[in-house]
């Protein structure tokens, strides 16, 4: 088995901090809780990921591809029908993506408590 050097996100030279910073992207994380259950076509996912464009959504889902998280199923059909889902190491993207998103919505009124407080002093 080969090996790998240790790699630090705290590095600034650091790969790994590629792969943090396509996670951290808001749609992302959005796009890989939605294609948890299963594939869906590009149309199913844009009206499930409320609010983003195609345009975003198809850089998106390209990132995710290049990174080896999404595949792309393409059917020879007219019209062209293409589906998209997570591979397998998209998965395991799925559960600590699917914390944050929980995390955010179990405490959004707190942070906007706090955004108001904050707005108030100025």
């Amino acid at each position: 088995m080969p090996q790998h050097p240790a790699f630090d996100v705290m590095t600034a030279t650091c790969p790994s901090r590629t792969s943090l910073a396509r996670i951290a992207n808001k749609w992302t994380a959005m796009v890989v809780i939605a294609l948890s259950p299963g594939r869906l076509r590009f149309r199913d996912l844009r009206d499930t990921v409320d609010g983003i464009s195609a345009k975003v959504l198809t850089e998106t889902l390209r990132e995710l591809e290049r990174d080896g998280l999404v595949t792309r199923h393409v059917y020879a059909e007219v019209p062209p029908r293409v589906e998209y889902e997570l591979t397998a190491l998209g998965h395991t993207l799925h559960t600590p993506l699917q914390a944050l998103g929980l995390w955010a919505e179990k405490h959004i009124a707190e942070v906007q408590a706090a955004r108001e407080r904050h707005d108030a002093q100025k």
